[in-house]
């Protein structure tokens, strides 16, 4: 697992590359290193997981192919012993360095032999000089890059505000981006809330050349078919398969260990993990004080059960303001899950307690139905239209709410423009009539990626912590999209084969108990005399929010007035969402921004 930066076809000054360097140092201290040729460079932090003293990057093969890699590939093993059959010789046995020989024996199909989460960045030197950008089937390792394509100069880095710091980055703000966030919680798809920069997608090969310039490819989405039977059979098809996966991801030179917040999936995760680590270590997080939503005691029930080390994290509200401001540097651009708080500094007490691989239950919702958006869109009544409610339950702030906050220069700008959701909801009409399928596609191959799988990346990183995810594997993923609707949701109740699959293996607590995000009570939180609430109320003053020119200061006075008097979940996510856009504009565009609507133009 490291952090990897680079350019082609551009300049940067040794300087620039080591302050890239430095800005991700976290997510690879026990290693810096680089390799640069005429117009190029490739970097790398390492955070050593396989082969500790082996692995140095850049990897090479010959003079010609050099690569960095960030992530794992688990099925490094098999791939050695085939290239070594070739003729190939290693002299370590990281998973990375099979990566030049693989690309040698079989050019930009190399990735299709790939079995694992990464994003690598190659340089070929024979011929024209290109480089190559890869990303993983689900996208649990982004790459960020800026592609400019006058002047045919390409950065890129695994964080955005590593790669912010090369000169030749612009920090502009994305004038549509309060619009789509406000929408979707954080941007969708491509773009980043930064004008110029854009983030490759799952599945992707970017190949660059200074004849051809930008050009990215998609790997078709993978799908097997399988012959399911009774839920029965698929609820026991789908235990086999994460309990391999588990078992696989617990290979590591470094102790592993696993995260249980109190519900299905992560429980899940422990129990399957336990038969495979000795003295395996469980972390869960709360909140200091009595809040809603307290789930300790079904996590600690879980590890009393499997007989692991149980790590009660616990953080203290009052905290909470100036954790907020390293939570939005790190993830370098706003995501309005308050969750972002909890998932910071719950890793940075898995790392000081030892830890650099943790195995979380991440995705099962998206794979089996979990959230109450998707089990309302799948029982809704024949013949009516699902998309809009659903479109609805994505955004952090209700349209009607987050229009009525805008400026009138911001609101005519985003009508003239169009918003995410009409986007989203015109595209979700155009998948087909299976909805279903329709609402897994769009939750693994869009949402997953980014809302989820960028903030989980980011935020475990900042403390040194690989984590690894059974349910974003191949073989979990591809059953996943083949199971019918019936076997994900009945009624009510989403995630049935998954229940089917854990029943005997957890408590009768967890599985009966009703699902609850792990989250944070922001609700709560957000009250008056909370420092939070106080908090909020500075960063988002009269003066500031005029001064932005987007949102309408006295709609965002009158928010703060109702959430004092009469506490709701809409106002609270309100606030939480514009004080973190807020931060980040502070933190990234400079305290004296102004991001006022661009001149209204008639849509394309």
């Amino acid at each position: 697992m490291c952090r990897i930066f680079g350019h082609f076809d551009a300049e940067a000054t040794p300087h620039e590359l080591k302050t890239v360097a430095a800005l991700q140092r976290h997510g690879g201290p026990d290693a810096q290193t680089q390799a640069a040729g005429a117009g190029w460079a490739l970097g790398n932090n390492r955070l050593a997981i396989m082969d500790l003293d082996a692995g140095d990057q850049p990897y090479r093969l010959g003079d010609h192919i050099v690569a960095v890699f960030n992530g794992e590939i688990y099925n490094h093993a098999e791939l050695r012993r085939k290239l070594t059959a070739k003729g190939h010789t290693f002299t370590d046995t990281c998973d990375g360095s099979i990566i030049p020989a693989l690309y040698a024996e079989y050019g930009r199909e190399f990735v299709e032999h790939l079995d694992g989460m990464y994003s690598i960045a190659l340089v070929d030197l024979r011929g024209e000089p290109t480089m190559l950008l890869v990303t993983d089937e689900v996208g649990m390792k982004p790459l960020y890059y800026h592609w400019n394509a006058s002047a045919r100069h390409l950065y890129f880095s695994s964080e955005l505000p590593a790669l912010l710091s090369f000169r030749d980055v612009p920090a502009r703000p994305w004038e549509p981006g309060l619009d789509a966030y406000l929408a979707t919680k954080t941007p969708f798809g491509e773009q980043t809330m930064f004008d110029g920069i854009a983030v490759l997608p799952p599945a992707a090969t970017a190949s660059f050349t200074r004849s051809g310039g930008l050009r990215i490819t998609r790997r078709p989405v993978r799908n097997a078919p399988f012959a399911h039977g009774d839920a029965a059979e698929a609820a026991s098809h789908v235990l086999a398969s994460l309990r391999e996966e588990v078992h696989r991801l617990t290979l590591a030179d470094v102790p592993v260990s696993t995260i249980t917040s109190g519900g299905l999936d992560s429980s899940l995760m422990t129990a399957l993990a336990a038969g495979k680590v000795t003295d395996l270590h469980t972390f869960n997080i709360a909140y200091r004080g009595t809040w809603p939503s307290d789930e300790r005691a079904f996590a600690r029930e879980v590890s009393e059960r499997y007989g692991t080390q149980y790590h009660q994290v616990e953080i203290d509200p009052a905290s909470f303001p100036s954790l907020l401001s390293d939570v939005v540097w790190h993830l370098g651009q706003p995501n309005a899950d308050p969750i972002t708080l909890s998932t910071y500094a719950l890793f940075a007490a898995v790392r000081d307690a030892g830890f650099k691989v943790a195995i979380t239950g991440d995705a099962a919702d998206e794979l089996f139905g979990g959230y109450d958006r998707i089990k309302a869109a799948v029982n809704a009544p024949s013949g009516t239209d699902w998309v809009p409610d659903y479109v609805e339950a994505l955004a952090a702030v209700p349209r009607s709410l987050r229009e009525s906050l805008y400026s009138p220069e911001y609101r005519s700008f985003t009508a003239a423009h169009g918003s995410s959701s009409d986007a989203i909801a015109e595209s979700l009409r155009a998948s087909g009539t299976d909805t279903m399928a329709t609402l897994t596609a769009f939750e693994i191959g869009v949402r997953l990626p980014a809302y989820h799988l960028r903030r989980v990346d980011h935020l475990s990183m900042s403390a040194s912590v690989e984590v690894r995810l059974p349910f974003c594997q191949p073989s979990v993923v591809q059953y996943a999209r083949s199971i019918p609707a019936e076997f994900k949701i009945s009624g009510d109740k989403g995630k049935k084969i998954l229940y089917e699959a854990a029943a005997g293996l957890l408590p009768d607590s967890v599985l009966n108990r009703p699902k609850q995000p792990f989250t944070l009570p922001v609700t709560a939180m957000l009250r008056p005399g909370q420092p939070l609430m106080e908090y909020a109320r500075d960063i988002l003053s009269p003066a500031t929010v005029r001064r932005r020119g987007q949102l309408d200061p006295h709609q965002v006075d009158a928010l703060f007035r109702a959430q004092a008097t009469a506490p709701s979940d809409p106002a609270a996510m309100a606030i939480w969402s514009l004080m973190v856009h807020e931060i980040w504009l502070q933190q990234f565009c400079g305290p004296a921004a102004r991001t006022a609507a661009l001149p209204v133009e008639s849509p394309r």
